[in-house]
């Protein structure tokens, strides 16, 4: 099993059906993981266990979302990892976006599916159409989780052509991409001009909701000027900016573009790699 199929597995196993049942404390006792929170310094959680039994040390964030995630990662730990012991930076699902170690990544996967099971998080987006900032706060509310794992799952779930990213004035930090969203859109690695998220980075201006922008604005993709994107966009962590796009209709149905972006081949032919 993945870890989100583990983690949903347990969710189905206590029966719960609504997001408000979802006491992550009470998981983790049920399995055998003791919460504590303590002042750490260096990181946001520890996991030490001892035969069937283990201890997961929360530093508390002030944020109830960012602490659930953090339980519910040492969870994966306990469940996927044990006879190991962990120190983690986990306040965030973010960082592990962009990191080499396997096991943190399997860890987010696990949390975010345990905070937001498919049977109940996904007919709850199905609903809201193609949410805005506004909309995924409610539900990372409803959820309590944090906003920005909230967005990464709405992205994980693959019903809409959305792409979540962050930029800093260096460049891009990270990206999601739904899986139907074709691999020959190539974001850019600098943020445009002409991109209200470039607005809001460095000149502090906001746009009140989504609005549609041209496609070259945000892909590299000589074509992209024929197309068009939505674009909404939020202050993130110090210094950074997090994008949500929606990609229209008919970039889903763009024919292949050879010319853009780093291609490998294999049997079946072509393919972007992720980077």
């Amino acid at each position: 099993m993945s870890p989100g199929q583990l983690a949903e597995t347990r969710i189905a196993e206590l029966g719960i059906t609504d997001p408000g049942d979802i006491d992550v404390e009470a998981i983790a006792y049920d399995a055998q993981m003791l919460v504590e929170y303590e002042a750490l310094e260096g990181c946001e959680a520890t996991l030490v266990g001892v035969g069937d039994r283990a201890i997961a040390t929360v530093r508390p964030s002030g944020v109830r979302g960012r602490d659930r995630f953090s339980i519910g990662h040492e969870l994966g730990h306990w469940e996927m990892h044990r006879g190991r012991s962990f120190s983690c930076r986990v306040e965030d699902p973010d960082r592990n976006l962009t990191s080499d170690k396997p096991l943190e990544k399997e860890a987010d996967e696990y949390s975010a599916h345990l905070l937001m099971p498919s049977t109940i998080f996904n007919p709850v987006v199905r609903s809201l159409g193609k949410p805005g900032f506004r909309e995924l706060d409610d539900l990372s509310k409803h959820f309590e989780s944090s906003l920005l794992a909230t967005c990464i799952r709405l992205a994980d779930i693959d019903a809409l052509p959305v792409v979540i990213a962050c930029y800093s004035n260096s460049g891009r930090r990270w990206s999601k991409v739904a899986a139907h969203v074709p691999r020959r859109w190539w974001l850019r690695d600098k943020l445009d001009d002409d991109s209200f998220a470039h607005s809001l980075l460095f000149s502090g201006t906001r746009t009140v909701s989504a609005r549609k922008q041209p496609g070259e604005v945000w892909f590299e993709n000589g074509d992209a000027e024929n197309y068009e994107v939505t674009e909404e966009c939020m202050p993130g962590k110090a210094g950074e900016v997090l994008v949500l796009l929606y990609l229209s209709s008919p970039m889903l149905d763009a024919r292949y573009d050879p010319n853009v972006g780093v291609r490998r081949f294999n049997d079946q032919g072509s393919y972007v790699k992720r980077r």
